[in-house]
C-alpha cells in the first residue's frame, strides 16, 4: 500500500505464496469420498518411485532420499481428511482439511473426466494452501478430483481424498456469495499461521503482514460467520489471536502500529527508509475493524467478552493527539519514527482521499482525542481545493480532485463508515462516492488514452499492480491497467454497473484473472498482462463492499459504536440513522462505554 498522495511512487515488496492454514468451511455441492486404508496404500507412491517434481524452494529436501530412508507414504490414514468439491459458475472449487502433521508440506491435485477414468495432474508444483479452484470456463461439466499429500522430501506419499462435482450456472446472489467466499480465503486460509494477521500480498516474504489489511480482515471474518463460511467459535478464536498479538507482541509507537510488521515476532518491517515507526492511517483502518467486531461479537461468554475488552484496550491506547506533531497543530501527520522523528513529513488529509476515517476516529477517541476543529482545518484543509463542484460526463462531483482520483478513495474509509446520508457543509458523501464511481466508469468508456479493452464492462482505475509496477491508476493517470477491486467495490454505490462488470471480467478473463482466492489484483488487456498476486488492501474492499451492498453488515456494526455518532454530531455531519442501531452505553459492571455488555448475539 502506498501513502496518498504518493501511492504511485513507492514500490511494494514482493512476497512468496507460502501458508499453512486449516480450512473451516462447510461442505460444498459435490460428493466427498473417504479413501479406505487399502486404497490409500494402493495409490501411494512406492518407495522406488521418482519424485513428482524437481525439489525447489517450494518442495524442500535436506538430502536426496533413498529407498531405505524415504517413507512409502505419510502417516495420514488415521487423520481421515476429506476433499470437498463444490460446483460454482464456470468452475469447481476444492477444499480439504489440513492433516495435523508437519510432514505434509504441500499438495498435488489431479482431475479425471470420468469416475473410472485416468487422472491428469493439474498442479505443476505442490500448492501449499488446502484449496484449489479449477476454472473450466463452462457450466454443467462434471469432473472427478484426487488430492495427494507431498512430504518434506518433495515426493507424493499419500492420497488425501477423492471428490466430484459439476460446474453450474449461478444467479446473482449465488455468484456474489461465490466471489465473497473465494476472497474470504485470503483473510482466513492465507493469514499468517502464527499470529492470524493478514499478509501484505500473496507473493514474496510470507512474514510481512499489513496493519490496514488486518483491519479489513476483521470485517471479512465477521462476514465469514454471517455467510456460514466458518463457525462463530472459530472466528472468535482467530480474532482473539490477532488482537492478543497486537496487544502483547506488536511494536507500538505512541499507541499506533507500523504499516508492516513481522507476523511471527510483531517487530516492525520498515515500509521505506524513514517509515519504520507508527502509521496513524494504517492504524485507523485496523481500529475501524476492531470497533466493528467489538459490536458484532456481543455474546455474554468469556471468549467474546475477551474480544470486546481487548479491542477496547487497543482502541483506547492509540495516542491520536501525538500525531498532530505539536500542541497547536490541527493537522494529523501520517508517520512518526523513534529513529527519524517526523522525517516523512506527510500530512493526513488536506483534500478528499482515503483518510477521512482517520480524522473521525481521532476525534472520537475517549482517551487521546484531537480537537473538533481538526476536521475542517486538517482533514479538509483549504476548502477551496477540497471542494470541486464540477460536472464530468453529466455527474456532479462535489469534493475531490479532478475526475475523483483512484477509486480506493471511496472504499477504505467507507468499509465501516456508512456514507448513506453522511453529510457535512461540503457534500453528501454517498452521492459524491456514487458519482465518482460513475465518473471513473465514464472515463474508461470515453477512453481518451485509447487503451485496448476499456468499455462499459471493462472499467475501474485504482491503486494496483500493473505491468509498470504498483501505481495509483486514476483517470488521466492510467496505462491501460484495470483492477477488479475498483469496479466490484463500487457495488454499494452503483450496483447494476458493478455486478455487470464483475460477471464480465469473470466470464471473459477468468481463466487468467481468477484463482483460489478470487480475482487477482489487476490486468492490462492491451499488453496481455495479468497479475499473479493478490494484495490485502484490494481484496478487503471486495468482500466488504459486496456485503455492504447486500446487507449493510459492515456499516451496521461499525456505526453501532456510540463514540462515532458523538463526533459526527459535533462536526455537523448529519447521517440518516435509525437511533435503534446505535449501541446503548453499557451498564454491565466492568465493561467500558461503547463495549456491548453481552446479549443474544447475531
Amino acid at each position: 500500500m502506498l501513502k496518498s498522495p504518493w501511492r504511485g511512487l513507492l514500490p511494494l515488496a514482493v512476497l512468496v505464496l507460502s501458508v499453512v492454514g486449516a480450512v473451516s468451511t462447510a461442505g460444498g455441492t459435490g460428493n466427498a469420498v473417504a479413501i479406505p486404508d487399502h486404497e490409500l496404500a494402493s495409490v501411494s507412491v512406492v518407495a522406488n518411485a521418482a519424485p513428482t517434481a524437481t525439489p525447489t524452494a517450494a518442495t524442500p529436501t535436506a538430502a536426496t532420499p533413498t529407498a531405505a530412508t524415504r517413507p512409502t507414504r505419510l502417516d495420514i490414514a488415521t487423520v481421515r481428511p476429506v476433499v470437498r468439491a463444490s460446483g460454482q459458475e464456470l468452475r469447481i472449487d476444492l477444499e480439504w482439511d489440513q492433516p495435523h502433521t508437519s510432514a505434509v508440506t504441500g499438495y498435488h491435485v489431479y482431475r479425471a473426466e470420468q469416475a473410472d477414468g485416468s487422472f491428469e495432474r493439474l498442479t505443476t508444483l505442490p500448492v501449499s494452501m488446502p484449496v484449489f479452484s479449477d476454472f473450466l470456463n463452462a457450466n454443467d461439466v462434471r469432473r472427478w478430483y484426487r488430492v495427494t499429500a507431498v512430504g518434506q522430501d518433495g515426493y507424493e506419499n499419500g492420497v488425501i481424498g477423492i471428490s466430484e462435482a459439476s460446474s453450474r450456472a449461478q444467479d446473482d446472489q449465488e455468484f456474489m456469495t461465490s466471489v465473497q467466499r473465494a476472497t474470504f480465503r485470503y483473510f482466513w486460509d492465507f493469514a499468517h499461521p502464527d499470529s492470524g494477521l493478514v499478509r501484505e500480498r500473496s507473493g514474496g516474504n510470507p512474514n510481512i503482514c499489513a496493519t490496514g489489511g488486518t483491519g479489513f480482515g476483521l470485517f471479512a471474518i465477521m462476514i465469514g460467520v454471517e455467510r456460514g463460511f466458518i463457525t462463530r467459535a472459530a472466528a472468535v478464536e482467530r480474532i482473539q489471536r490477532i488482537l492478543t498479538f497486537y496487544e502483547t507482541k506488536a511494536e507500538r509507537y505512541h499507541g499506533a502500529f507500523a504499516h508492516w510488521l513481522d507476523g511471527r515476532t510483531g517487530k516492525t518491517v520498515p515500509f521505506s527508509t524513514f517509515d519504520d515507526g507508527g502509521d496513524i492511517v494504517e492504524t485507523s483502518f485496523l481500529v475501524q475493524g476492531m470497533l466493528a467486531v467489538r459490536q458484532y461479537f456481543n455474546r455474554n461468554d468469556a471468549a467474546e467478552i475477551d474480544v470486546r475488552l481487548t479491542a477496547n484496550r487497543l482502541w483506547e491506547g492509540v495516542e491520536w493527539s501525538w500525531y498532530l506533531r505539536s500542541p497547536d497543530s490541527r493537522t494529523l501527520y501520517w508517520h512518526w519514527s523513534p529513529n527519524y522523528g517526523w522525517a516523512m513529513d506527510l500530512k493526513v488529509g488536506g483534500g478528499f482521499n482515503e483518510t477521512m476515517i482517520t480524522y473521525l476516529l481521532a476525534m472520537s477517541s475517549p482517551t487521546y482525542p484531537i480537537p473538533e476543529s481538526s476536521y475542517h482545518e486538517g482533514w479538509v484543509g483549504d476548502g477551496t481545493t477540497y471542494v470541486n463542484g464540477s460536472d464530468y460526463y453529466g455527474y456532479t462531483q462535489w469534493v475531490g480532485q479532478t475526475h475523483g482520483g483512484p477509486l480506493f478513495f471511496t472504499h477504505y474509509s467507507f468499509i465501516g463508515l456508512d456514507p448513506r446520508g453522511l453529510r457535512d457543509r461540503y457534500c453528501d458523501y454517498f452521492e459524491n462516492n456514487r458519482n465518482i464511481s460513475l465518473i471513473n466508469r465514464s472515463y474508461c468508456i470515453e477512453n481518451p488514452g485509447r487503451f485496448p479493452g476499456y468499455g462499459e464492462l471493462v472499467w475501474g482505475l485504482t491503486a494496483s499492480d500493473g505491468p509498470d509496477g504498483y501505481l495509483a491508476h486514476a483517470p488521466g493517470l492510467d496505462n491501460g491497467t484495470i483492477a477488479p477491486t475498483a469496479s466490484i467495490s463500487a457495488m454499494p454505490y452503483i450496483p447494476a454497473e458493478s455486478l455487470a462488470t464483475m460477471r464480465h471480467l469473470y466470464r471473459t478473463h477468468g481463466a487468467k484473472l481468477w484463482g483460489p482466492m478470487g480475482f487477482k489484483d489487476a490486468f492490462n488487456p492491451g499488453r496481455d498482462w495479468f497479475a499473479e498476486d493478490y494484495i490485502a488492501i484490494n481484496q478487503g474492499p471486495i468482500i466488504c463492499m459486496i456485503e455492504n451492498h447486500r446487507t449493510g453488515l459492515c456499516w451496521e456494526q461499525f456505526m453501532k459504536n456510540p463514540e462515532i455518532h458523538s463526533v459526527i454530531a459535533k462536526i455537523a455531519v448529519k447521517p440518516d440513522v435509525d437511533a435503534g442501531k446505535v449501541a446503548e452505553t453499557p451498564v454491565e459492571a466492568g465493561v467500558p462505554a461503547g463495549v456491548p455488555a453481552g446479549g443474544p448475539g447475531n
